[in-house]
């Protein structure tokens, strides 16, 4: 079959087919200018099922912490230390930038729990006290982590610190990113419960994976979010139907939402569900994509410019997971374009329902009571206490209310009773004795007690 235009010969269909197909895989490979990638590879074979700017250099942000695991897990599979091996937060590690668990110098932590904190909550402080315990310095541990990505075959990346806070040279690509997935599928499977952990509690805090995915996608089942300003908001992400296992790229979207509608949208096209795959020409395994030699986009200004309402500092990994763990994306399809055979993001994320969080703790490795009596002391820990206010008043009622441990009775009903009775009282009962609100004339209104318009501000959570 033959198409013809006016003026033209006539084109092949497979020739149309090619270009159509070429046209889909090659959007936004001019760097920079698109500000975004994106990759689809089976994680057995490695081949590639989507691309696009997958091999264009990407700051990582804590994307970085996958090699962290991996080096740090490869160690105690090596039997160079343990799950229960104790590490102690030195002053450096409890120096760094959020998002961090925040442990005082000297605190005691376990491989385990480290692992769990820096995955989960994204902690940069628990990424430096393992590079710190497994090879005595951050510097050695990033010259290991390199180590790894050279034999791994990385060519893009390269790593400064163990938890991707910003630093010129840390830097890598959806394609290396997809390698990395890889190893860690295939070298330590038996750890995968640190890439897919949903939540962890430490005391009270009850803190949700930043990856939305996880719960959300039908057969998710791992790794790693980042965020800095430089990078835009970054995801690794893997997940299994019917014994197929892919790893998804996403670079430089607009949000945390965003990204993980991306994820779960490419994703969908590489279990089948657009129907183009015929149009597809083969792109080969992942490790034969062709690096660019280019720098880095930088989306500082478009992610935290002055145009840009989004607070908060650029070392903290979301700061949406509330956000994407809403249910509420709909209106993420118009933010962008969704390729062929767009599905609603209803359609890809279920709601967020309850997740079992992992507990975590600090110290050596607890079991049985001693567990449980290390987890109530925590909580009691960080149980707010009631707080007198200036000059011995009691709190408003609903401050009191907002703080049920507290065992204070509400005050503010027994103000009333301070008000002296009308002179002349009588024996017999007045059906409009009191309250005297009511009956009062405009002249004389009743003054509100004075704390009760400080109390609403007071009662909001503070974030």
């Amino acid at each position: 079959m033959q198409f013809s235009f006016p003026g033209h010969r006539p084109l092949p269909l497979k020739r149309i087919a090619f270009a159509i197909a070429l046209g889909f895989l090659t959007i936004g490979r001019i760097g920079p200018a698109s500000a975004e990638a994106m990759l689809v590879v089976e994680a057995d074979s490695g081949k590639v099922l989507y691309a696009e700017n997958a091999t264009y250099p990407w700051y990582q942000a804590s994307v970085t912490k996958l090699m962290t695991a991996y080096v740090t897990l490869r160690a105690v599979k090596d039997n160079r230390l343990s799950l229960d091996s104790v590490f102690t937060v030195s002053p450096t590690a409890a120096a760094q930038a959020p998002s961090k668990m925040g442990f005082k110098a000297g605190t005691l932590v376990t491989v385990e729990n480290a692992l769990l904190m820096m995955m989960v909550k994204s902690a940069n402080d628990m990424a430096a006290v393992l590079a710190e315990g497994v090879s005595g310095s951050i510097d050695n541990f990033s010259a290991e982590m390199n180590r790894n990505a050279q034999r791994l075959g990385m060519t893009q990346t390269n790593y400064v610190n163990p938890n991707g806070l910003p630093a010129d040279g840390q830097v890598t690509s959806a394609r290396d990113l997809a390698i990395l997935a890889r190893a860690i599928i295939r070298d330590i499977p038996e750890y995968d419960r640190f890439f897919n952990a949903p939540a962890i509690k430490f005391g009270r805090r009850v803190m949700r994976n930043y990856n939305s995915l996880i719960g959300r996608y039908p057969g998710a089942d791992g790794m790693k979010t980042g965020f800095i300003c430089a990078s835009g908001f970054n995801l690794v992400a893997s997940a299994t139907r019917d014994g197929k296992r892919l790893i998804a790229v996403v670079l430089g979207a607009q949000s945390g939402p965003i990204r993980a509608v991306k994820a779960a949208q490419i994703l969908e096209r590489g279990f089948g569900g657009n129907g183009l795959s015929w149009l597809k020409p083969s792109l080969g395994n992942v490790e034969a994509l062709a690096p660019i030699d280019a720098a880095p986009p930088n989306l500082r200004d478009d992610m935290c410019g002055p145009k840009r309402k989004r607070p908060g500092p650029e070392s903290d990994d979301d700061n949406a997971v509330a956000a994407a763990n809403s249910g509420n994306n709909d209106n993420l399809i118009s933010m962008f374009a969704a390729g062929p055979a767009a599905v609603k993001p209803s359609q890809l994320l279920q709601p967020p329902g309850p997740v079992q969080a992992i507990v975590v703790y600090t110290g050596p490795k607890k079991t049985g009571a001693a567990l449980v009596a290390a987890v109530a002391a925590e909580e009691l820990r960080q149980t707010p206490k009631a707080r007198k206010k200036k000059g011995g008043k009691p709190k408003p009622a609903v401050a009191v209310a907002a703080r049920p441990d507290a065992g204070a009775k509400p005050v503010a009903a027994a103000k009333p009773a301070d008000k002296p009775k009308p002179a002349a009282a009588s024996n017999k009962p007045k059906p409009a004795a009191k309250p005297a609100a009511a009956t009062a004339t405009p002249a004389k209104p009743k003054p509100k007690p004075a704390t009760s318009s400080d109390a609403k501000p007071s009662s909001a959570p503070r974030t």
